[in-house]
């Protein structure tokens, strides 16, 4: 097979994978990008793969934003605070990320995978919780956990999803299917703030960004159609979230660790 059109297929298909991880779970897209970005499609360069896999997944979160919206599953006012509050950590966060040694980063991204694996366990969802019901000081403090949120996404070079929705679980206590929803918008925007640092310093492979964001779209439906089916059992789509996470930080470290 042709080496082009071989690497054609790898990055639609894990393109696909992507889509279908946001609008299962509203994170995990960047996870998941940039260790496939690597080790399956073949960028050598953790820079190039991190520019590359931000620019992917902000294209797909917007276009899975849509789907959920649709669903009526996304809390617009806690949206656009996340979104915005969080962006000014992700410009900052992504300037100093471009400066840390290859590796060592991504080192650092699967420890950090990890820990919000296990953080998930002691996040609690309230009974009774509504677009209404929520205050001036809830906004204020999801504010904070957004701009927390956006350095950690803008320093490790992701959409930052799987930080977002425990962000908004623990900020708002809303249904983890709105948090799910909610965060598109959030990861859209981080990692477009991300993938635009990125770009400006060249770390961005525009065809393997075009690829990825093709095998998104239908992936993306599918994750979407699969999230509302899981809705009425929060716990197993909590699991879901948790597990991925989890699985991945390992492989990250294990292959991080090896090449420092």
């Amino acid at each position: 097979m042709d080496s082009s059109l071989q690497q054609f297929l790898l990055a639609t298909g894990s393109g696909s994978l992507v889509g279908y991880t946001l609008g299962l779970i509203g994170g995990g897209g960047s996870i998941l990008a940039t260790p496939l970005l690597i080790y399956v499609v073949g960028i050598r360069d953790v820079h190039t793969a991190i520019g590359t896999g931000a620019l992917a997944v902000s294209v797909n979160a917007y276009l899975n934003l849509a789907g959920h919206a649709i669903k009526g599953h996304v809390w617009w006012r806690c949206a656009l605070v996340f979104a915005i509050a969080g962006s000014l950590g992700a410009y900052l966060g992504s300037s100093l990320g471009k400066i840390v040694e290859g590796q060592r980063l991504f080192f650092l991204f699967g420890l950090l995978m990890m820990f919000v694996s296990f953080a998930m366990r002691h996040t609690s969802i309230k009974p009774g919780i509504t677009v209404q019901s929520l205050t001036i000081r809830t906004h204020g403090k999801t504010s904070l956990i957004a701009l927390l949120a956006g350095l950690c996404s803008g320093f490790f070079g992701i959409g930052g999803g799987f930080l977002i929705v425990p962000g908004l679980l623990l900020g708002t206590g809303m249904p983890l299917i709105s948090a799910v929803g909610t965060s598109l918008l959030a990861v859209g925007t981080f990692g477009l703030t991300t993938a635009v640092n990125y770009a400006a310093s060249g770390f961005v492979d525009w065809l393997t960004a075009a690829c990825f964001i093709a095998g998104g779209v239908g992936g993306g439906i599918g994750g979407t159609i699969a999230a509302s089916r899981l809705a009425t059992n929060r716990k197993a789509l909590t699991q879901v979230f948790r597990w991925v996470i989890f699985c991945v930080s390992l492989y990250v470290l294990w292959r991080s660790y090896a090449a420092l």
